[in-house]
């Protein structure tokens, strides 16, 4: 989720929530209010009766209009408690009011409040309920809540309306940084520009990005320069000390012993040379700059693979047997070579005489699977120069597989399983 829509969606949540909670605390301090404003009404009503009885030594007469009623009834002495109550308004309609709704034969209830209070007439103890109505309160309520309620629905439209436009206006910067990040590359020749914006957080931003991009094309380039020379150093002394073993091999007279250590020679010359071979091409593949790319069709290229290896898996009496299905994949049709080269080699070089290889290609996955030691190898044999004690590799092998693999979007895993070492390429997470 975009910070952007994130920020909205919470500040939208913690808006509704706010007002409906202040909705609720003004809704009520607006009903105390008005409440209470009718509570003098009627105190003051109180006192007129009061005042009525202690001037005129009775009762006055009983009072009733649209808004307002009085009512007197006898009751045992102390019997009646002073207080403030809701209660039901009885509001008579007038001939007019009767034709136009039928509510009711004389009248309708609505909500009243009412003071229940008493007053001694000369030996006899009254029970007075003044009662008004609060249907005009209730309407003001409602009116004022309403406005105030669609005035903050209309205040929150516009601040998020605003917040929407401003803010996507403010991070523009940030995604046109972004963009840079994406098309960025270490093999390009392409700086990134410098960003006008007023926003001094991205400023530093984009400073800190520019000089980072500046940083890793400089390590790339020194990086690149010294893997092109030292592989270029190496190969001459590499083809001096050929050349001259060639010639001494051409001497005569040799004993056994000179045999063997010329022998030697040339297995290790052998294996520094495809070391250097291999580092440089784990440079070129980390760093991408091996950019020819095409359709390939990976069921062809592996009955390929297979035939080029026949004499070897005949030669160690491995039984061989494949499984393969329609498969294309959009890649170095060079780096796949290698990769299949490298775990099927792999296959046969730790697999046993009177062994077996299993390949299946399906449009999900290639797996490759051979007997062996009955122990599983360590987790580290996809790290660089790891080998086990007899092996004559360079440790590089698996390493290169799984850095073609992830150069394409494949993955690479082992495991093992009934006897079975299994190294499986998985395209799900690929293209193809």
């Amino acid at each position: 989720m975009r910070l952007l829509a994130k920020y909205n969606r919470v500040n939208l949540v913690t808006t509704i929530i706010m007002i409906l909670i202040t909705g609720a605390i003004y809704y009520q301090a607006i009903s105390w209010i008005l409440t209470n404003q009718k509570d003098k009404d009627l105190a003051i009503e109180e006192q007129e009766v009061f005042d009525y009885v202690r001037s005129n030594h009775q009762l006055p007469q009983t009072f009733e209009s649209n808004d307002q009623q009085i009512t007197f009834a006898e009751a045992a002495p102390g019997s009646v408690k002073r207080e403030f109550v809701n209660t039901m308004y009885f509001k008579k309609w007038d001939q007019d009011d009767v034709h136009e709704k039928h509510r009711h034969k004389n009248g309708e209830y609505e909500s009243g409040r009412g003071l229940i209070t008493s007053v001694t007439v000369g030996n006899k103890y009254y029970k007075i309920l003044i009662v008004e109505s609060k249907v005009e309160t209730e309407d003001l309520i409602r009116l004022i809540f309403t406005i105030t309620i669609g005035v903050i629905l209309l205040l929150l439209l516009v601040l998020l309306v605003t917040n929407r436009l401003i803010l996507n206006r403010l991070w523009q910067p940030f995604y046109k940084i972004m963009k840079e990040l994406r098309l960025f590359s270490v093999a390009d020749t392409r700086d990134i520009p410098k960003l006008k914006t007023s926003i001094d957080e991205f400023k530093e931003l984009n400073q800190v990005v520019v000089e980072m991009a500046s940083r890793a094309k400089h390590d790339y380039k020194d990086l690149k320069t010294f893997a092109e020379n030292a592989s270029h150093e190496l190969l001459t002394p590499i083809a001096v000390i050929n050349s001259k073993l060639d010639t001494l091999i051409q001497t005569e007279n040799f004993s056994d012993r000179q045999s063997k250590l010329l022998n030697d020679l040339y297995s290790a010359v052998s294996r520094l040379n495809r070391l250097n071979q291999s580092l440089l091409l784990l440079v070129k593949i980390e760093n991408r700059l091996l950019h020819e790319q095409k359709r390939i069709n990976l069921h062809e290229l592996v009955e390929e693979m297979i035939i080029q290896f026949e004499e070897i898996f005949q030669a160690k009496d491995l039984k061989l047997t494949y499984r393969l299905g329609d498969k294309e994949i959009y890649a170095s049709s060079y780096l796949v070579e290698i990769l299949l080269n490298n775990l099927i080699s792999n296959a046969i070089r730790h697999n046993h005489n009177g062994g077996e290889v299993i390949i299946n290609l399906t449009d999900q996955h290639l797996l490759i699977q051979n007997t062996g030691d009955q122990l599983p190898l360590p987790n580290e044999i996809f790290t660089r120069f790891h080998k086990s004690s007899g092996s004559e590799g360079s440790g590089l092998g698996l390493t290169i597989s799984r850095q073609i693999c992830e150069n394409f979007g494949f993955s690479l895993n082992y495991y093992f399983k009934e006897g079975y070492h299994t190294f499986i390429v998985d395209f799900k997470e690929g293209h193809s």
